[in-house]
């Protein structure tokens, strides 16, 4: 089963710190895509063009999409990085309920903890 590291980017796709560089250092997120598959990462937005944190509404629309996603593809294993809680300023438990009904190709980062 492949790995696929979920993290939290911006719309312009400026993977230049936290877990965004990371993915672009080790799995493959493309510089100027900021979402969905690219390499062996997922990037779900939390951060507008401009850099700008989004509204929760707005992420949990592309949490959604993600999650159609991996039921999509249950070959891939998804580890999940508590996305928004980095730069993007948000707690834990703004995001956290937005992964509910996760399927089971789904996990999360020790970094929830």
């Amino acid at each position: 089963m492949k790995h696929v590291f979920v993290f939290g980017s911006n719309l312009a796709g400026r993977h230049g710190k936290g877990a965004a560089l990371f993915a672009r250092k080790h799995y493959g997120a493309i510089y100027g895509q900021g979402v969905g598959m690219q390499g062996h990462s997922y990037a779900i937005p939390t951060k507008d063009y401009n850099l700008r944190t989004l509204p929760l509404a707005t992420i949990e629309g592309y949490v959604e999409e993600f999650k159609s996603f991996t039921r999509e593809h249950p070959d891939k294993l998804f580890i999940i990085t508590p996305i928004g809680t980095g730069l993007a300023g948000y707690s834990k438990k703004d995001i956290w309920p937005m992964f509910k009904g996760v399927g089971s190709n789904c996990v999360f980062s020790h970094t929830w903890c």
